[in-house]
This record gives C-alpha cells, sequence and structure tokens, in this order.
C-alpha cells in the first residue's frame, strides 16, 4: 500500500469509520475510493482534497507527522477525549442532531443562571 493510501487507512481507523462512511463525507464514490485500495493507485489531488474535506482537515495537516487536530487531543479531559472520539464516528446528520442538543442544554442553563 503506497503511503498515501496508508495515511488514508490510519485516518479511517483513528475514527471508526468505514470507506463507506469516507464515502458519504468526502462526495467521493464508493466505487472509486474502493478502486483506489484495490489497486492501489495514488489518489488525485482533487481526490485528495475532498477526502481531506471528508475528514474535516487541511492538505496540511494530512501530510504532518503531528497535525494540529492530534494535539489538541493533549489539552483535553478525558471525559472530552471520548466525547469527540465518538462523535467523529457519527454521520453529519447525526453529528447536527447532537450539535442540537448541547444547545438546548445550554439554554436551559441560560435560563437558570438568569432566574
Amino acid at each position: 500500500m503506497n503511503n498515501t493510501l496508508g495515511k488514508v487507512k490510519q485516518l479511517l481507523e483513528e475514527r471508526s469509520w468505514t470507506l463507506y462512511k469516507l464515502s458519504v463525507e468526502s462526495g467521493i464514490p464508493y466505487a472509486s475510493l474502493n478502486a483506489l485500495f484495490r489497486k492501489n493507485n495514488q489518489p488525485t489531488l482533487p481526490t485528495l482534497e475532498k477526502i481531506c474535506k471528508g475528514f474535516k482537515i487541511t492538505i496540511g495537516e494530512f501530510f504532518s507527522d503531528c497535525p494540529p487536530y492530534r494535539e489538541a487531543f493533549d489539552r483535553l479531559e478525558e471525559d472530552e477525549i471520548i466525547l469527540l472520539r465518538e462523535y467523529r464516528k457519527l454521520w453529519t446528520r447525526d453529528k447536527q442532531n447532537v450539535l442540537s442538543i448541547i444547545n438546548i442544554f445550554n439554554e436551559s442553563k441560560n435560563k437558570t443562571e438568569s432566574q
């Protein structure tokens, strides 16, 4: 497996994502992603940009050995790390639902504090 695909595989494993989930998040057809891995092809730059967009990282973070998205975990509490890891596993629509629930909790908290 070439280095680029190895990095994609590593990011998939870190997030507990399937190739299908990356397909949905990146907008790249599953068959195209699957063919990249089956044939061990190097992705084109536009494809790699879509992959990074799906992972919500920059190209620089993709190629860095110590990207900021990993360094941020050093400053978080254990429960925050667990929450972020689980959040990253969710589908985009489910992430939006989680954020809506958090907003409801915050609104309730703000109402309580202002009374």
